[in-house]
């Protein structure tokens, strides 16, 4: 390979599927029957997405109810998948950009789209991420099987674009919802938005409880569900005063606020949108202060 002008060392950087074993599956065809699985219980009912929200743990525990959000895509006229997770171990105060040309899965291998990177690139106001960032974070991995499955019907004509979210500002949100809202526009991009929602007992150190509503696990379904329909009314100011009162723990807050504000800038340009949940799942049912759970629901933005 190679010949003038090309640089000689054709290596592609890869990213590895580095939580495979672990927190889901390693074994492409057990993977595949496992998706198939899940996807066959959900209904499709809000196709096709525009922007999905959907959590990002172990499939045992939200394969389930991802399923709901990743049911609802149409690969056919879908041709660039953005996947927008939170950091869960740097410390980032703006958005990083992967190193990788290609993600690993064990179903096939996703390939990044580099001139919609060049282009982030240009505004100066990414980050570069190292490889072992990358691979150390589980947000957009665990989003990775899922979008390889729905789209696997068109999967040579389709490429990815995975940002990671940093800590950001509501002026950040703004700005990156704005950055972001032209490829939002377009119907041949999906976003896909990674979060899980309350992260709820001692070990996350949350354990706001609303005695009204019962059982501790039905205030938690309370507070999420608010959460839920604050977030379908795609309105960022409401969503930044609902974590600011409840501080509820949604790992993915600024991912969902970048979009939110995204939408908000579409929709000064009268452009029509509708968001629903159609699904909403916890890992365990909490009745006293021992217990922790984490809350899992998957969503749909439609565009008109």
């Amino acid at each position: 390979i190679g010949g003038s002008g090309t640089k000689m060392s054709n290596r592609v950087v890869c990213r590895e599927a580095s939580h495979a074993g672990s927190w889901y599956t390693a074994t492409g065809s057990q993977l595949n029957a496992q998706l198939e699985g899940w996807l066959s219980q959900a209904q499709t009912t809000k196709r096709p997405a525009r922007a999905i929200i959907a959590p990002h743990a172990g499939y045992t525990y939200c394969g389930a109810c991802a399923a709901f959000a990743y049911k609802q895509i149409d690969p056919s006229i879908t041709r660039r998948v953005f996947i927008l997770g939170p950091s869960h171990h740097v410390p980032l105060s703006r958005c990083a950009l992967s190193p990788a040309e290609v993600y690993r899965t064990p179903l096939y291998d996703l390939r990044i789209d580099q001139k919609v990177y060049a282009d982030l690139w240009k505004t100066g106001m990414f980050e570069r991420m190292t490889l072992q960032t990358d691979e150390e974070e589980h947000s957009i991995e665990m989003q990775l099987p899922y979008t390889a499955k729905a789209m696997e019907s068109h999967k040579d004509d389709f490429a990815i674009v995975p940002i990671l979210v940093g800590a950001l500002n509501e002026s950040k949100e703004q700005d990156y919802g704005k950055l972001l809202s032209k490829y939002l526009a377009d119907p041949s991009n999906l976003f896909v938005i990674s979060s899980d929602f309350c992260h709820w007992g001692q070990r996350f150190r949350y354990t706001y409880y609303d005695e009204t509503q019962g059982e501790i696990y039905r205030s938690i379904e309370h507070l999420d569900k608010m959460g839920m329909s604050i977030i379908e009314q795609l309105d960022p100011i409401s969503f930044s005063n609902y974590l600011k009162k409840y501080r509820n723990t949604i790992c993915g807050r600024h991912p969902i606020g970048v979009l939110l504000n995204a939408v908000e800038e579409l929709k000064k340009n009268g452009v029509d949108m509708n968001c629903s949940f159609l699904n909403y799942a916890q890992s365990s049912q909490c009745r006293n202060w021992q217990d922790s759970s984490v809350s899992y629901a998957a969503g749909a933005l439609i565009v008109h």
